[in-house]
């Protein structure tokens, strides 16, 4: 009797075994299906991230490259405005000497008149003497 009881104690453990290694491959075949879900879910933001991130580097590179060519403009309009403030103001000393010109022949023909007029009233007066 004792030895049938032990034989089914051991029949029992052994059953009990197989259940528990059944469950524990079923547990594992669980765990590494929830660990797929979850490092696909991070993989795909890790995507997401990545794909962002190139993107950023890309628009990055755009804007280096639109800063340089504007800061090549610029510099080209400052020459540009230079050169004009250059020509105005040589086109103001030239219309500043026109005027110094101007008045120089001026009080030249002034001064030219009168000695002119007082020369012709030299000379009238020496005819009439």
């Amino acid at each position: 009797m004792l030895a049938v009881l032990l034989k089914e104690h051991q029949q029992k453990q052994e059953l009990l075994k197989q259940e528990n290694e059944v469950r524990r491959k079923k547990a594992v075949t669980s765990v590494d299906k929830v660990s797929a879900c979850m490092v696909d879910s991070v993989n795909i933001g890790v995507s997401k991230v990545f794909t962002n991130q190139k993107k950023i580097e890309v628009q990055a590179v755009q804007l280096q490259t639109q800063t340089e060519r504007f800061s090549k403009q610029t510099a080209q309009w400052l020459q540009l405005i230079e050169g004009f403030n250059q020509s105005l103001k040589e086109i103001g000393d030239i219309e500043s000497w026109a005027r110094t010109i101007e008045a120089d022949m001026r009080q030249i023909a002034a001064n030219l008149e009168y000695v002119h007029r007082n020369t012709a009233m030299e000379e009238a007066t020496a005819a009439g003497k």
